[in-house]
């Protein structure tokens, strides 16, 4: 339950901190500032107001907006893995592959280089292939032609 409140909170201050209106408060603020400058001599106390506010609303905000960066990165990974889950022919591979160590990563970014440098070769610029369709296309075609130049 208290997750929830917090969902909550974090949802709409989130979206308030985005508005148009938070913008122009933070304007506000800034101009009023300003303007009292003269009024209180522009002392030290009257610096230490500003600084001290920014900082903490800095402070706070950017555990804001990383945890709304973390949901909506977690939202788009399922959505992804979804449709990966959902395309024939698609590599299953690629499931979950933010969980995939740096090497493995490296892996599937040299299978998708070849990937694209088969696609080049393609006749018909729509057709798309998983890395294993693609491997054992390529392969057959390197036969063909090896057999073709034999006989």
């Amino acid at each position: 339950m208290g997750g929830n409140v917090f969902e909550r909170f974090a949802a709409a201050a989130t979206r308030g901190t985005g508005s148009t209106f938070a913008f122009i408060a933070a304007v506000a603020i800034i101009v009023v500032w300003l303007v009292t400058g003269p009024l209180f001599h522009f002392s030290d106390t009257w610096q230490l107001v500003i600084n001290t506010g920014t900082t903490i609303v800095t402070f706070l905000m950017v555990f804001l907006i990383q945890r709304a960066q973390n949901k909506d990165a977690l939202v788009l990974q399922i959505k992804l893995n979804e449709l990966i889950a959902a395309l024939q022919g698609a590599s299953n591979r690629l499931i979950a592959a933010e969980d995939l160590t740096e090497e493995e990563l490296k892996a599937l970014e040299e299978h998708f280089e070849k990937l694209a440098e088969m696609a080049k070769s393609e006749r018909r610029i729509t057709e798309s292939h998983s890395i294993e369709e693609a491997e054992a296309r390529h392969e057959f075609k390197k036969r063909r032609r090896s057999d073709r130049q034999t006989s």
